[in-house]
């Protein structure tokens, strides 16, 4: 089992940043990629970036630019900095999880098994 927990939401300005941890617990040597995915009211919720054992990062195409992922499995936390924030990106984020190595980037919600409770994060103009 693994539990994860994040951290670093808040309100902001756009074109503020913000960075965003998980921390993962319990049997976290099985842990093969983390990931952020975010949720708007009312929208389904959506990859946002991912990494891997391997080295493999994954962005969503609207953040690019903005977003970077980068994780330390010794302190098992991976971290989402944002950069350049939009009222767009307004959301509870997510961090998720999953232990089944894949080639590639892993972009669906069916293919993390733990999650955690989600950070809001508000943008406003």
């Amino acid at each position: 089992q693994v539990q994860l927990v994040e951290s670093g939401g808040g309100l902001v300005q756009a074109g503020d940043s913000l960075r965003l941890s998980c921390a993962a617990s319990g049997r976290t040597s099985s842990i093969w990629i983390m990931g952020w995915f975010r949720q708007a009211p009312g929208k389904e919720r959506e990859f946002v970036a991912s990494i891997s054992r391997s080295g493999t990062t994954g962005l969503a195409d609207n953040v690019k630019g903005r977003f970077t992922i980068s994780s330390d499995y010794v302190k098992n936390t991976v971290h989402l900095q944002m950069n350049s924030l939009e009222p767009e990106d307004t959301a509870v984020y997510y961090c998720a999880a999953d232990r089944t190595p894949r080639v590639g980037v892993t972009r669906e919600k069916r293919d993390y098994e733990y999650w955690g409770q989600g950070t809001q994060v508000t943008v406003s103009l």
